[in-house]
């Protein structure tokens, strides 16, 4: 039986030495999350370079037993990337795993390394005059491996879907060292079960995705962006619902924001300020896409904020007058997270419920926190269009943040438990990680549950894969 460190030696080996990290300080960025919530241990980090590679990694680690950690941009906000604090996990990144490997225009699909940053996939769309929709605040560090385990979504959700619905074939290497070549570029193909699916979301529970064929768009030729003043949620669905009806699939945002939000943007985040001249209780965001020109966007917006003041909707508005102004809008709103941070302590929640519930879902949400935290500032925003709410609460005006971070739990569970009543998820695009599996173990269906095991146990026997994120622990 291999020593520890001739079983490293044998890890590194595969790799090289240039592509191994095993100093402290090299390591240790590895080893956290973004928000300080997990911090773990690793004696090791390897950086392969093609698929053989991490083949041969992960044939390895079943083989003697190793836990392996993969890693994207390590921007995630669940601990899924962050290695146990007690174990011998190693960590696996794919960064030098970056390549577009080829954009198909006629089958409008771009084929990309795993480790391929979103920003740099996003370009290389460009280049060929194509989107590629998904865009959230980490584009210029997360990458797409991390974006298909985790299914992200952010802001074009609405009009494009998430990662699930963006991806058609994947290339995965399993625990075993086997390589998966579903790298498919078909649109329809019923040959059986979708294995795709089951790697999307996994997190890195059953295997390591190195190759993606994801969908490509036509370029919109006209956007416009208006921001409005609103008196409630339930005008903002209302106003969402005749958007929806006027513009169709042109309608590629909906963002629902709070004045709270607003405050600490504008309070917090340089070149940020309210772009309307009164206060509102709550704001939307509308951002529409058209393929045929921008004559053609500029008439949406106008008829749908004629319509909009009609109804008693809308108190006051603005549309863009610029590009400039367009991504002002946005950055507001894409900012709305990090400016929560000087205002101490915050309690995070990423949930989804049915989009006709969000005003009810708010209503009783606010009254259950405030009554077990007088002075909790609420700061709910987010995704109405797809129900995605990201319902983050900040600590109470002078109150102490050790005191007010040790209730997370106490306040997720008030949170959570109605989000369950309303029909939605605690996870909505974040993750479960390690933040919420324990709470998804416990309340989610046993069947559920059960089946999720035996899924990881046919995947990963040897128990390798992320251990201690997603699923039970085994």
């Amino acid at each position: 039986m291999d020593s520890a460190n001739t079983l490293l030696q044998r890890f590194i080996d595969i790799v090289g030495s240039a592509h191994a990290l095993t100093a402290a300080a090299d390591i240790e960025p590895y080893l956290i999350e973004g928000r300080g919530l997990y911090h773990g241990a690793s004696p090791l980090v390897l950086k392969p370079g093609s698929t053989e590679e991490v083949a041969a990694i992960l044939k390895l680690a079943s083989a003697t037993g190793t836990p392996i950690v993969p890693a994207g941009g390590r921007t995630g906000l669940v601990g899924g990337q962050v290695p146990r604090e007690e174990s011998r996990d190693i960590v696996l990144s794919l960064e030098r795993m970056n390549r577009v490997r080829e954009v198909d225009t006629v089958g409008d699909v771009i084929v990309v390394d795993g480790g391929c940053i979103l920003a740099d996939v996003q370009k290389a769309a460009e280049a060929h005059e194509r989107l590629f929709p998904l865009s959230l605040g980490s584009e210029g560090s997360c990458r797409i491996g991390g974006n298909l385990s985790t299914n992200a979504g952010g802001t074009a959700v609405l009009a494009y879907g998430n990662m699930r619905q963006l991806c058609l074939g994947l290339e995965v290497v399993l625990p075993t060292g086997e390589i998966w070549d579903g790298l498919r570029r078909l649109k329809k193909d019923n040959s059986g079960y979708d294995l795709r699916d089951l790697f999307i979301g996994a997190e890195g529970t059953l295997g390591v995705i190195t190759g993606a064929v994801l969908k490509l768009f036509p370029r919109p030729r006209g956007r416009q962006v208006a921001f409005a003043g609103l008196k409630s949620p339930a005008d903002a669905l209302a106003l969402f619902e005749r958007a929806s009806l006027l513009c169709g699939t042109a309608l590629t945002g909906f963002e629902l924001m709070p004045r709270i939000g607003v405050e600490f943007t504008a309070r917090h985040i340089p070149g940020v300020r309210d772009p309307l001249d009164t206060a509102h209780d709550w704001y939307a965001l509308i951002d529409i896409s058209t393929s045929d020109s921008a004559e053609t966007a500029e008439a949406m917006i106008a008829t749908l904020m004629e319509q909009a003041f009609e109804a008693d909707l809308v108190q006051d508005a603005v549309i863009a007058a610029s590009l400039a102004q367009q991504d002002a809008l946005w950055h507001m709103r894409e900012s709305m997270s990090e400016a929560q941070k000087p205002e101490g302590g915050s309690i995070k929640h990423d949930v989804s419920v049915p989009v006709a519930r969000i005003p009810q879902f708010l209503e009783e949400a606010g009254a259950a926190v405030l009554a077990a935290m007088p002075g909790a500032r609420i700061c709910a925003f987010g995704h109405l269009g797809d129900g995605n709410i990201h319902y983050n609460i900040s600590q109470p005006v002078g109150a102490d943040k050790a005191a007010f971070i040790a209730r997370w739990r106490e306040i997720n569970a008030i949170v959570h438990a109605i989000v369950r009543k309303a029909g939605g998820s605690i996870s909505a695009e974040h993750g479960v990680g390690q933040l919420k599996r324990d709470e998804l173990i416990a309340t989610r269906p046993a069947i559920e549950t059960e089946l999720m095991d035996r899924i990881k146990l046919a995947f990963d026997p040897a128990g390798i894969m992320n251990p201690g994120k997603m699923v039970s622990p085994q």
